[in-house]
């Protein structure tokens, strides 16, 4: 395990060896993904098997941020659900394994859309059935009963948008690497445009292409990843944060990864249409969720710039936010309150 992953590589080991997994001797280690918050490890023994391993990001925490034993909470209690997602093997808060909390899982295969050439590699047909199953989990999720998962008490049940914002201003004011007076604009004009609530669900948060990973051959999700997000709230919000991370041809760039703009995704315009069929719910809000969505995404690529910042080892291993998307971001959230 290399240095830069802030985890001594015997004491891990041998926690991951006490499980009853099957894991072996000569444990490696290696960070996978292109997430900028929690960070993600590939494990892997001698004899084959392999495991992720999460843990939170390096340096100091926003509090209540990256908690990966809550987000481990969220899986179990999702296990047996319609909700796809990996096994939780073991959580560990012990000082004597890391100083911070790690997350044990299930590596599943499939096919993870987090770099362009991947998406290019793609029939368009494969492209469409992955969008079409992508909307059919986001109504899962919605549809997931909250007490027989054990996940009523996740979090508060009062309305989702102040919380949102409250939640979000305060992240943007710790994290913020420098004054910006259009966030501040953008934050008063969501505040003063608030839709009423209807009903109040599981919400994944960050729901997006390079969050799920699909079968190779049909396009259907295998597993729902990183819920560090996840709390409870209105359901529309949730479909608004997945336009936020679609961008389609078309679209001034925003910095956003761009998958979703090639031949055969469903446009934004589809993807709502097919989940407002499939849940029945009102499409009234999307504007707004759109939006806020992102509006949230600058404020976290704001603090995924401070973490590297005060930390480059928190850096993924490729690309990254620049000021640059933050303020792009903040435009196109404008253009959305306006209709555009």
């Amino acid at each position: 395990m290399e240095p830069d992953f802030g985890l001594d590589p015997e004491p891990v080991a041998r926690w991951i060896g006490s499980l009853g997994i099957g894991a072996g001797g000569g444990l490696t280690f290696e960070r996978i993904g292109a997430g900028q918050s929690n960070i993600t490890l590939d494990v892997r023994d001698a004899g084959g098997g392999r495991w992720i391993l999460r843990r939170p990001p390096l340096g100091a925490l926003l509090a209540s941020a990256h908690d990966v034993a809550r987000e481990a909470a969220i899986m179990r209690g999702l296990a047996g659900t319609a909700v796809p997602v990996p096994k939780i093997h073991a959580v560990s808060a012990a000082e004597q394994v890391a100083s911070v909390p790690l997350v044990l899982m299930e590596r599943v295969d499939g096919l993870v859309v987090d770099e362009l050439e991947v998406a290019e590699g793609m029939p368009a047909d494969l492209r469409r059935r992955l969008s079409e199953s992508m909307i059919g989990t986001l109504a899962a999720i919605h549809a997931v009963d909250l007490h027989r998962a054990g996940l009523a008490e996740l979090a508060s049940h009062k309305p989702y948008a102040p919380r949102q914002l409250k939640r979000w201003s305060t992240q943007w004011s710790q994290s913020k690497t420098r004054d910006l007076p259009a966030l501040e604009e953008l934050t008063g004009k969501l505040t003063r445009e608030v839709p009423p609530q209807r009903e109040t669900v599981l919400v994944h948060g960050d729901f997006h292409l390079r969050n799920v990973i699909s079968s190779p051959e049909t396009g259907a999700v295998r597993a729902v990843l990183d819920w560090e997000l996840a709390t409870l709230g209105d359901p529309i919000a949730d479909l608004g944060s997945m336009l936020a991370y679609w961008p389609q041809a078309g679209d001034a760039a925003t910095g956003l990864f761009a998958a979703s703009a090639l031949p055969g995704f469903a446009t934004r315009a589809e993807l709502t249409d097919a989940y407002l069929s499939i849940t029945g719910r009102d499409g009234d809000s999307v504007g707004y969720w759109h939006a806020l969505g992102l509006w949230k995404i600058a404020i976290i690529c704001e603090g995924v710039l401070r973490r590297a910042v005060d930390d480059p080892r928190n850096a993924a291993p490729v690309g990254g936010p620049t000021p640059e998307v933050v303020e792009r971001l903040i435009d196109r959230a404008f253009a959305e309150l306006a209709g555009a």
